[in-house]
């Protein structure tokens, strides 16, 4: 008996999804599979809005600031950046070859070594005029203080003769501070 019933009902069922055509049924169709989805997601939603419910730890807590460096620390620091005084003359061929890789003309330069006898640090400046394009000078610059990071460039000064000259006339002046034995 239940097999008749079954089959009259999947009969009738037959006949209707005939009746309503393909659009109603897909229709039907997708409205089920999104009830079952959204019942099947909801409890999922309730779970992540607990998580979200729950209070945030303060920055505070999360990160802790390493100590700031003592005195000590920071002047070990400083001399340890310091270049050696015994090569400084292999700085000044670094500044002649970073001139020459990028394309300048560099000339004769004037140099002065000086001591302070309160930090125990000697300087070596190193004043140098030089020819080509600006893009290359301000190149140079960079690369040099890249390469001796513990020079500085204190002054620089550019001069062109005419607007439409594609060269500039520069003058830079470095200064490498130095420690005298490492």
């Amino acid at each position: 008996m239940k097999d008749v019933r079954f089959a009259s009902l999947l009969l009738s069922l037959r006949i209707s999804v005939m009746r309503a055509g393909p659009a109603v049924c897909a229709a039907l169709a997708l409205l089920a599979l999104g009830l079952a989805l959204w019942a099947w997601l909801l409890p999922q939603r309730a779970a992540q809005q607990a998580v979200l419910a729950q209070p945030l730890p303060t920055p505070a807590s999360l990160v802790r600031p390493p100590p700031p460096p003592t005195a000590n620390e920071n002047l070990a620091a400083f001399y340890q950046a310091l270049g050696e005084r015994r090569y400084a003359e292999q700085q000044v061929k670094t500044l002649f070859d970073l001139a020459a890789k990028t394309g300048l003309n560099l000339r004769q330069g004037e140099y002065k070594s000086g001591y302070d006898k309160a930090s125990a640090v000697s300087t070596y400046q190193i004043t140098l005029p030089v020819h080509g394009p600006y893009q290359n000078i301000w190149q140079f610059a960079l690369q040099a203080l890249a390469a001796m990071p513990f020079a500085a460039l204190d002054e620089i000064s550019f001069r062109r003769d005419a607007i439409g000259d594609p060269t500039v006339e520069a003058r830079l002046r470095f200064t490498l501070y130095l420690k005298e034995q490492p």
